[in-house]
């Protein structure tokens, strides 16, 4: 049992289970998951929440689709949480925005079946990462993109992103995770976005699930090609070495946002 996983315990029948889509600036956050002394997402979060619920923050069950790094953003982020039958669910939203926007915000919130856990029963997840690549840095986007004054070849970057569609071992591409866990992933789209703009370079990349680090190891990778350090030709055999040695550059966390999940 983890603080992720909603715990087995029966559940009084004056609960029921919601679903609630929430969306964060990661800047000022040392990633998601609670951690002893430091500011996360899931701290502020809970404690707002347990404040709304009239709750104690150990009583809260709590999961979450994803356990986003520092400086990691979402736009689509999911927390399963159990609340008072009868409470109204416009309340729950207003409340926490009042406590905690515009820096953490409830975009949604919906009752589900009492089973329903936000990480496990997720589908697919959908990450977003946003490169500024222009000579000039933008104030404006600096907390939200990696800027990249040398020029990329778009061509080159989508030739890159097509290997890791399909089913594949991503050890290159993550960071060692408990023993004996499997870094075997189904990826099911791996593309640019077309015409977002002329400068503003947006990574899009679907998958059952993602291992730690994963969409930021790929993007190091692309963006490799895209300068020329790399050949596309080169990424297939950087993934089947499963060497992490191999795919040692990793984005910056700023650009990454968590955009949405399937259930």
């Amino acid at each position: 049992m983890t603080l992720f996983d909603i715990d087995s315990r029966p559940r009084e029948p004056s609960v029921r289970r919601l679903k609630l889509v929430i969306a964060y600036a990661g800047t000022d956050f040392r990633g998601f998951a609670v951690q002893p002394d430091v500011r996360t997402v899931q701290g502020v979060l809970s404690d707002a929440l347990a404040m709304v619920l009239n709750v104690s923050v150990e009583d809260l069950r709590f999961s979450c689709a994803g356990r986003t790094d520092a400086g990691v953003h979402a736009w689509g982020q999911v927390v399963a949480i159990d609340a008072p039958a009868d409470i109204d669910l416009i309340r729950i939203a207003r409340s926490v925005n009042r406590l905690l926007g515009p820096e953490v915000v409830v975009r949604s919130v919906d009752e589900v079946a009492p089973e329903f856990d936000a990480r496990h029963s997720a589908q697919r997840r959908t990450y977003r990462y946003t490169i500024l690549n222009r000579p000039t840095p933008d104030p404006f986007l600096a907390a939200h993109s990696w800027w990249i004054a040398e020029p990329l070849n778009k061509n080159m970057l989508s030739l890159a992103s097509d290997p890791f569609v399909g089913e594949h071992d991503f050890s290159a591409f993550c960071r060692q995770g408990p023993e004996g866990s499997s870094n075997l992933r189904k990826v099911e789209v791996s593309r640019w976005i077309p015409d977002f703009r002329d400068d503003v370079l947006v990574y899009e990349i679907q998958a059952n699930a993602f291992c730690w680090q994963m969409v930021r190891s790929l993007v190091g990778t692309i963006v490799a090609c895209g300068t020329g350090r790399l050949r596309p030709g080169e990424v297939m055999g950087i993934m089947h070495s499963k060497s992490r040695l191999r795919a040692n550059q990793i984005a910056p966390p700023e650009g990454l946002c968590l955009w949405a999940v399937e259930y």
